[in-house]
């Protein structure tokens, strides 16, 4: 099997890996993800994007990545209010790495849509290349629902450039639950745009942890089964399956393997670099299998391999970004 992953990470090129959860996930998984942690702490950046061309360069599974960075989260005149040093990567940092590394990489960019040059920014990157969106309205404070951004969706919809968007719960930055809901697909697809719903709208309760671990369908948030649902209904909505191997959301994977009228519309995605374990998980492979995906070193590989798993190779989840993309 060999696809395209929908969902990768460009880092800060800022990045410093000090903040708690940034250093617990260092300890654990930096080997797992193909990274010399002396190196990630000597020269974060550097060591970070090396590891992450090799190894998609490296990978049985993964021939490209949909690579994109975060844009700042701004005010009405362009002001940045907030910069996450570890995900806020510029598009300019997406194009540079870009260059040398076409054979492996597909370019999309990150606009907020409260800079007052959104649009003319939407044309400025769709000239230079860039072959779609990522949102992450969450972290922006930005509610779609908001008349105010509809020309931003239907500059989309005129470019023909699909649109990544985070729904459900987010824990790697600060996030407005208001700006989780799936309700922020409303005004893309209403436009016209091609909608790529992150993370199959998974959200969970800190404060319920076993609910929100539990394979237990009853216990699946509302939106998760509305996803499913605007899946049938919406001929331009898809959904990835991007960190669905975070204990919080792996529990689904059975059910969703057996939800056959939707795999059309499902995409494959890892949301690399967000670690996730083969071992200590929520879904219910037997641990026999959970050692030998352990073994796998290559972390596209690791994590394809676990889909594989539950989606077999004929499934579309691997062709479907064709849909998306043309390639």
């Amino acid at each position: 099997m060999k696809t395209i992953d929908i969902h990768t990470h460009l880092l800060s090129s800022d990045v410093a890996f000090d903040r708690f959860y940034d250093k617990l996930a260092l300890r654990f998984f930096a080997k797992k993800f193909g990274m010399n942690p002396k190196a990630l702490v000597s020269d974060p950046y550097g060591e970070y994007t090396h590891a992450l061309i090799e190894s998609v360069r490296g990978s049985q599974h993964v021939e490209k990545i949909v690579l994109f960075g975060v844009d700042d989260r701004v005010d009405d005149t362009g002001r940045t209010l907030h910069k996450d040093i570890t995900v806020c990567a510029t598009n300019e940092d997406v194009a540079a790495l870009y260059r040398g590394n076409e054979d492996v990489i597909i370019p999309f960019f990150s606009i907020n849509p409260n800079r007052p040059d959104a649009l003319g920014l939407i044309d400025r990157y769709a000239d230079a290349g860039f072959r779609g969106a990522k949102f992450l309205q969450n972290y922006w404070g930005v509610d779609t629902r908001e008349a105010r951004y509809r020309p931003y969706f239907d500059k989309l919809a005129e470019r023909g450039l699909p649109l990544i968007v985070h729904v459900g719960s987010e824990s790697s930055v600060h996030s407005f639950k208001s700006c989780e809901s799936i309700e922020m697909l409303d005004h893309p697809l209403e436009a016209g745009v091609q909608v790529i719903c992150a993370h199959m709208a998974l959200s969970y309760e800190p404060s319920r942890i076993f609910k929100a671990l539990s394979k237990n369908p009853k216990h699946f948030n509302d939106e998760y089964y509305l996803l499913i649902d605007m899946l049938k209904r919406y001929p331009n909505l898809y959904a990835d399956i991007s960190a669905l191997l975070t204990p919080v959301r792996a529990k689904v994977l059975r059910h969703l393997s057996r939800q056959s009228d939707i795999h059309h519309k499902l995409l494959f995605g890892t949301d690399f670099p967000v670690p996730f374990s083969t071992m200590l998980n929520s879904y219910d492979l037997p641990y026999r299998k959970r050692f030998a995906l352990a073994r796998e070193a290559n972390p596209f590989d690791r994590y394809a391999k676990a889909i594989l798993e539950y989606f077999p190779q004929e499934n579309p989840i691997y062709t479907n970004y064709t849909k998306i993309l043309g390639e």
